[in-house]
């Protein structure tokens, strides 16, 4: 599946996406998967609180299931202006 970072998420790790392999039965899973990589997606993911994610462009919470998801997306949460 595609996994795609945005702004600081991005910044942190360093690429906008990249192409993951994974068992993950849900986002929480996966999370915990690119965490265990590398200290740079510890950092990323160290706040669960100030992140929000999408599975094939739809807003879910963190223990949504991936199923079939192609696309998973991580990125701040967004305000208004």
């Amino acid at each position: 599946m595609d996994v795609l970072y945005f702004a600081w998420v991005r910044e942190r790790i360093g690429i906008p996406k990249e192409k993951v392999e994974t068992q993950a039965e849900t986002v929480a899973d996966l999370v915990a998967e690119l965490s265990a990589r590398e200290e740079r997606y510890a950092l990323a993911f160290s706040d669960l609180a100030s992140l929000r994610c999408a599975v094939d462009q739809e807003l879910v919470p963190f223990d949504a299931p991936l199923g079939n998801a192609r696309e998973v997306a991580f990125f701040p949460p967004m305000t208004g202006g």
